[in-house]
């Protein structure tokens, strides 16, 4: 069996009961940061082995996981943070143990995207999560416009180091609209800003930003 297994964003007391249980009788687990999983671990004290599965050894890895999983050995998948497969490589594992009719089961939990739509305040009925936009200043104000003509709640993932450009491309691309950004969430210094885009950019140009970033708007 495969076990999707969601982990804590920030706060390690997110974690379910359940995860824990399943973290402490599986065979083996595949991990997007084995260093993150591992202080994961030692908090519940839990002795485990791990195995490293991220976007640039995931080809590598896969057949091993797999062979595991066809000898009927219990495997979880864990990404850094959160819910496997959102916006990271687990996606690929759950498809190929899809493939290869292994039995798949999802243990839920924290959800950065979930928290963030629902801190911000806009309407949860209809949403989009679109991760990580285009890097570039082009293609990403056309991903933008895109996604600014559906008329849903839009989610995106950014860095601490282009948060600002995004926010600028927004104003610039979309107009002065609300915008949310949520900033290390469940975690000591988490912060949430809702406000125009023009008032964000210019917080944010006085204060550095730091950690990890969800910006919603719509």
């Amino acid at each position: 069996m495969l076990y999707i297994v969601a982990t804590p964003i920030g706060n390690l007391q997110d974690i379910s009961l359940r995860a824990l249980e399943v973290l402490k009788n599986c065979h083996l687990i595949a991990a997007e940061d084995t260093r993150k999983t591992k202080i994961l671990l030692d908090h519940f004290q839990i002795q485990k082995g791990l195995i490293s599965y991220f976007e640039y050894n995931r080809l590598r890895k896969e057949s091993q996981i797999l062979d595991l999983l066809k000898e009927n050995k219990d495997i979880v998948l864990v990404s850094e943070a959160g819910t496997p497969g959102i916006s990271d490589p687990g996606v690929h594992l759950v498809s190929l143990a899809i493939k290869n009719n292994i039995p798949v089961t999802c243990i839920p939990g924290p959800c950065a995207l979930v928290n963030a739509l629902v801190l911000s305040g806009f309407p949860t009925d209809k949403f989009i999560f679109a991760g990580f936009l285009q890097r570039k200043d082009g293609p990403q104000k056309k991903r933008l416009a895109e996604l600014a003509n559906i008329g849903f709640t839009i989610i995106v993932y950014e860095s601490p180091h282009r948060v600002l450009r995004l926010l600028e491309n927004i104003q610039e691309t979309l107009g002065d609209r609300d915008v949310a950004v949520c900033r290390e969430m469940t975690k000591k210094f988490e912060e949430i800003k809702r406000d125009k885009a023009s008032n964000l950019i210019e917080y944010f140009k006085k204060i550095p930003p730091r950690g990890e970033f969800a910006v919603i708007f719509r």
